[in-house]
């Protein structure tokens, strides 16, 4: 299958790929990965950007999609880069739902104050570094209400301004 079908990227882009900090009653939102390399480790919930589709958007649905937690994206935490990736890492205001497993991405979901979470063995090393640094300082680059000319809220989003 080509990369490239009528000039547009793929709509499953491993390239973007979003993670994300919940909170729920002083809780981390949490999940059991089933396949590759974080498999039966816990991390924080996530997944790949949609083409055409913005990172917050991406998160929120991921989330949605993983644990039926309804949450909105807040502040860009930090980025990941790799030479093949990039990862967004998003707070998220917890809106709704009670968290379950999808019973195919994860096979658990779990909800762990930070201290527990990094005391588990378990525990992905990026989510470790994530959640250790969320517990040391919790800002992130606040989500503006700017959105440029031309754009709406669903197709634009900037950070730190």
């Amino acid at each position: 299958m080509p990369l490239f079908k009528n000039n547009k990227p793929k709509s499953n882009n491993k390239s973007f790929a979003v993670c994300g900090i919940v909170e729920i009653e002083n809780k981390i939102l949490l999940v059991r990965h089933t396949y590759g390399t974080a498999k039966d480790r816990i991390l924080l919930p996530g997944g790949y950007v949609k083409e055409n589709e913005l990172p917050t958007t991406a998160i929120e649905r991921e989330i949605f999609e993983e644990t039926s937690v309804v949450c909105k994206a807040k502040d860009l935490y930090s980025m990941q880069f790799k030479s093949e990736q990039w990862c967004a890492v998003l707070t998220a205001e917890y809106v709704s739902g009670d968290p379950k497993s999808d019973g195919y991405e994860n096979s658990e979901v779990l909800l762990l104050n930070v201290d527990e979470a990094l005391s588990r063995d378990d525990l992905t090393n990026m989510s470790r570094e994530i959640i250790n640094a969320y517990k040391e300082n919790k800002s992130g680059l606040e989500r503006s209400n700017y959105i440029a000319n031309a754009r709406t809220e669903n197709d634009y989003v900037i950070f730190g301004v």
